[in-house]
């Protein structure tokens, strides 16, 4: 009886890791192919709740990628200015705004900011980020424990790095790519 119990208990506990893991991982859409994003809700669970709260609710689809620097990053997020879907749409204040919910207290962590990571957006203040977020292109370790790193792409780079560049100081992009979708895998 005892292995059964603990048979049942080894087999619960894998099948709820798994589901915990699936239920962490988001797909982005791209022009140019699908990115697969794995997010650490352990390091910033305040952050994760709010891009799947965002993402799932479709708040995110045909959001422009409005600030992009060639060995940088990608800034995306803009839900109130930057999404092509919305009456509000306006890519001269794209990056000026964000979603109705209010601001997030920053969750700096140890993630280093290295290629693939997903990170929160924000002004100067480190309790202003909302919904903007951006990819980093490559290592940018200025700004570990600065900025609230939340997940990584671990699927589909290469995609990212397609995502049209900006001009090289501001970043701003005249026609610029945006989210197809994003949502929970």
């Amino acid at each position: 009886m005892r292995k059964v119990i603990y048979l049942f208990i080894v087999f619960y506990s894998l099948h709820n890791t798994n589901i915990f893991a699936q239920n962490n991982l988001m797909i982005l859409k791209l022009t140019y192919g699908d990115v697969e994003i794995e997010l650490y809700p352990e390091k910033a669970p305040n952050h994760v709740k709010r891009f799947k709260e965002l993402a799932d609710s479709g708040k995110y689809d045909g959001v422009v990628f409005h600030r992009v620097i060639d060995g940088f990053m990608a800034q995306t997020g803009d839900v109130k200015f930057g999404n092509t879907n919305s009456p509000d749409f306006n890519l001269s204040l794209a990056g000026t705004g964000g979603s109705d919910l209010p601001n997030l207290k920053a969750e700096f962590t140890d993630i280093a900011h290295t290629r693939g990571i997903l990170s929160a957006a924000r002004s100067a203040d480190p309790d202003s980020a909302n919904s903007q977020f951006f990819i980093c292109f490559d290592s940018a370790p200025h700004l570990d424990r600065q900025y609230s790193a939340f997940g990584k792409v671990i699927k589909g780079m290469e995609f990212v790095n397609m995502i049209k560049k900006g001009d090289p100081r501001s970043g701003a992009v005249p026609n610029p790519d945006k989210i197809i979708s994003l949502k929970s895998k």
